[in-house]
């Protein structure tokens, strides 16, 4: 491996999980890179998506996963929602039926 390469992380379902609760994290604004002046305005809408993509995760997923993969999902999940509905400033019925997605 030369010294530009960064080392990749095994492609874990915790990996996976974990990606997608950065990703929403970063647009919910929790995350950003740089000084807080530069801090980027979330974005509710590509919040959203990525808690639902982990939500249709958790649905797929359903009785295949060790109870860590479970815990770790589910827990993402909550938090996610929780921090969604801080984000939106919605009530919190709107907001976590907003958060929950619908997936039918």
């Amino acid at each position: 491996m030369s010294e530009k390469e960064v080392p990749v992380p095994p492609p874990t379902f915790e990996y996976l999980v974990f990606s997608l609760k950065m990703q929403a994290e970063m647009h919910l604004g929790m995350l950003h890179f740089g000084e807080e002046k530069d801090r980027p305005e979330p974005d509710m809408r590509l919040a959203r998506h990525s808690i639902d993509l982990l939500g249709e995760l958790q649905v797929k997923t359903k009785g295949n996963l060790s109870m860590e993969e479970q815990r770790f999902l589910d827990n993402s999940l909550t938090e996610l929602r929780f921090r969604y509905i801080q984000a939106s400033g919605q009530p919190p019925s709107a907001a976590s039926d907003a958060a929950a997605g619908e997936n039918g």
